[in-house]
């Protein structure tokens, strides 16, 4: 028999395996999971989590498909956090520090509590990328926060309001639309999809079984 820890979900306790993950842990006690449980791999964000340790003070923040369960370990999902998510035209939008005042202006009321980073699920250095969106730094704001999967307990920490995963959006799109070198070789294929240069070679795939596509995936050249 394996082993197994005692474990609390909202309150109520529960003896599962230790092997388990959160999410997994939640299924084997009886919970069927609507929300909050995305992509099951560390990648979509929607299982955001909250929990505590018997006898630690300290809240930890976790995605509940990557944290596996410890003995006497209190729980409480987040499955959504209301972040502010501004409206824009990114056609239209400037490329300057300015479209942060005008769409985001709480990001310039962080009080450097670094609560953010310390709730991130990801490790990400949240207080960092929120301060080079207060200088229009849009590449590094899109470099740091690149890893982001917006589960936004970062946001659910604040005392300043900031929905810093929209934030560090505006800036990957910015940095994506205007400011990242072209890539032509991209470009070109691009257009040559458009025109039909693919089409039978991907009817060709889309018939061939799952299993040899496969091995076609795992030994394709990739380019350096």
């Amino acid at each position: 028999m394996e082993n197994k820890v005692n474990v609390y979900f909202f309150g109520k306790k529960y003896e599962v395996p230790e092997s388990l993950t959160i999410m997994k842990a939640l299924e084997y006690a009886g919970y069927q999971l609507v929300r909050g449980c995305g992509c099951r791999n560390g990648f979509c964000g929607a299982c955001s989590t909250i929990y505590r340790i018997k006898g630690d003070r300290e809240l930890h923040a976790c995605l509940a498909c990557q944290q596996k369960v410890e003995d006497n370990m209190y729980v409480a999902t987040l499955p959504f956090f209301p972040l502010v998510k501004q409206v824009y035209d990114i056609e239209t939008v400037k490329t300057s520090e300015m479209v942060m005042m005008q769409l985001y202006p709480e990001i310039y009321a962080c009080v450097g509590c670094n609560a953010c980073t310390k709730a991130c699920t990801q490790g990400l250095k949240v207080m960092q990328y929120i301060a080079y969106a207060q200088r229009g730094d849009f590449a590094n704001c899109a470099e740091e926060s690149f890893d982001c999967v917006m589960c936004g307990v970062c946001s659910s920490r604040c005392p300043a309001g900031i929905s810093h995963p929209q934030v560090a959006e505006l800036s990957r799109r910015i940095y994506g639309k205007y400011i990242a070198p072209k890539s032509q070789h991209v470009l070109d294929r691009v257009k040559e999809i458009d025109e039909g240069v693919y089409k039978e070679l991907i009817e060709t795939l889309m018939n061939k079984p799952i299993e040899e596509l496969k091995e076609l995936y795992n030994n394709r050249d990739i380019e350096k």
